[in-house]
């Protein structure tokens, strides 16, 4: 094979042909590089779907590059075990006098790369990923000199800057946020009638992936029996128009609702595509935008979908970049137990639990409220170790990438971070699970009881969090109403609940995975 001036690296979360990596490619003289290692599938015990995902994704997008007269230098599932190995093979076939990438989205593969790069003594050029619409030296002067850092301050900031839902300088329709509008629960009557989310049927390569990932990765969790997402960058537009069209106006008010046997609901289903880059999160919040601008969907839910992403995404992105490394080691509530075996298999009496997970491994994806408040939230009160829960959280979803799963898993949901990206616990009883969904309906648990046979144990362990972290959670003003309800508990009922609380993670503890 000829030799080339300039390898590409283009990584499997890096699917974008507007990348800076790609600029000036020359095609008579430059190629792009891209592998499929199977340690991207085992350093955490992914399942099928993410692993899917990623390598279908990457085999369009060669196919797209090639199909632009490019040439791509691409090692399939199974030639090399890792990027050391196969950055190798290609620099010792191709003798390249230079490789260029657009920054990693995971601390340890950045690392990875760099110190192969220096090993080969080929100069490796790092470019700042233009898909986000904040970079990192952006963030860092943004948090230069605060005490706390919060994201509805940084959010502001970012609609000031980019001018979506601006006018003359102010918020459109009077204020930053429409929460209060939002996130109600669907009642007894529940969801209703809804046009499901546009589906996309495996093509020939999607096929040879499922068959391939079913039979290399036999062992691992999941099913790809239900694989329908979008893998090119045309079907995630497709699917950007169709969530615009059914979906988008409902989803404000019903963004945290959750309903048994029903994993869409009103969402998007665009964070893979965006996590990917197959899509660009100024094109998904312009549509938007735009929507509202033409009567078709209500402030609220638009302001509210596109904090998500203007927000939230940026900001997460954000603070990974700053706090890594050692962000990933943080436990500040002291947590050690081990990740109940059940969050592989979904086998467990607790509906809710027994729901989301299965839905997890069917689709690869739960909406935030299930990731959050659900699964995330009885790994908190259980007192799993915030670095399993985040090894499991990048293991089941299509659209886990480390940047963005991490500060969510370990900071928002585990506050593992001791109050960086949430500014208390999101701790509740069983009856916020009540609240919003009907998974208690039929459940064998009440979530009204904290002891006895058919007490719910999120309402157990809930009660359980906050005496054991009473002294903590007395210094945060937040919590200070959930710990005032502490006074209602007599000693007796104190120790019940905590013998309770105590044989609970004795029982779950016995069928833990590791």
């Amino acid at each position: 094979m000829p030799r080339v001036s300039r390898l590409i690296l283009v990584l499997g979360d890096q699917l974008d042909l507007r990348s800076a990596a790609l600029d000036e490619f020359d095609p008579e003289s430059d190629a792009v590089w891209m592998a499929e290692v199977a340690v991207e599938s085992t350093k955490v015990w992914s399942t099928k779907p993410r692993i899917a995902m990623f390598i279908t994704a990457m085999r369009h997008f060669r196919e797209t590059l090639r199909g632009c007269g490019w040439r791509v230098v691409y090692h399939e599932m199974g030639a090399h075990a890792d990027f050391a190995s196969a950055l190798r093979a290609s620099v010792d076939e191709l003798k390249p006098k230079q490789l260029v990438m657009v920054h990693a989205g995971e601390w340890a593969v950045q690392r990875e790369l760099e110190k192969i790069a220096a090993e080969l003594k080929v100069p490796l050029e790092v470019l700042e990923d233009r898909h986000f619409l904040c970079t990192t030296g952006e963030f860092a002067k943004h948090a230069e000199g605060r005490k706390q850092l919060r994201m509805e301050f940084f959010y502001r900031e970012m609609r000031q800057k980019t001018g979506f839902l601006m006018e003359k300088g102010k918020p459109v329709g009077g204020q930053w946020n429409f929460d209060h509008d939002n996130r109600e629960s669907f009642g007894k009557a529940g969801p209703g009638l809804r046009v499901p989310p546009r589906r996309f049927k495996p093509d020939a390569i999607t096929q040879q992936v499922i068959a391939m990932v079913n039979e290399r990765f036999a062992k691992h969790p999941g099913t790809l029996d239900d694989f329908d997402w979008p893998v090119t960058a045309e079907e995630a537009r497709l699917a950007l128009q169709d969530f615009i069209e059914h979906r988008l106006a409902e989803f404000g008010q019903y963004q945290d609702a959750m309903w048994t046997n029903e994993p869409w609901l009103y969402h998007s289903r665009l964070s893979a595509a965006m996590n990917l880059k197959l899509l660009d999160p100024r094109e998904v919040i312009a549509a938007a935008e735009k929507a509202w601008r033409d009567g078709k969907a209500p402030l609220a839910a638009v302001e509210g979908f596109i904090r998500q992403i203007l927000g939230w995404r940026e900001y997460v992105r954000g603070i990974y970049w700053r706090f890594m490394p050692d962000y990933l080691e943080r436990n500040a509530m002291q947590a050690h137990e081990p990740l109940p075996e059940f969050y592989w298999t979904g086998e467990t009496d607790m509906r809710c639990l027994r729901d989301a997970i299965t839905q997890t491994l069917r689709y690869g994806y739960a909406h935030h409220i299930q990731r959050l408040m659900v699964t995330g939230l009885f790994a908190l009160l259980f007192g799993v170790d915030p670095k399993r829960v985040h090894e499991w959280y990048l293991a089941v979803y299509v659209d886990a990438v480390e940047w963005v799963e991490l500060p969510n898993t370990l900071g928002m949901s585990q506050y593992g971070d001791g109050g960086v990206m949430a500014s208390k616990p999101y701790v509740a009883s069983g009856k916020y699970i009540q609240r919003m969904s009907n998974y208690c309906s039929g459940c064998s648990f009440d979530p009204a009881q904290s002891t006895g046979p058919k007490a719910c144990p999120f309402t157990t362990l809930y009660w359980d969090y906050l005496l054991q972290n009473e002294p903590v959670l007395r210094q945060n003003q937040r919590m200070s109403m959930q710990v005032r309800n502490l006074a209602r508990l007599d000693e007796s009922q104190r120790g019940a609940i905590q013998e309770q609380a105590k044989q609970l993670r004795v029982a779950y503890s016995k069928t833990c995975h590791t």
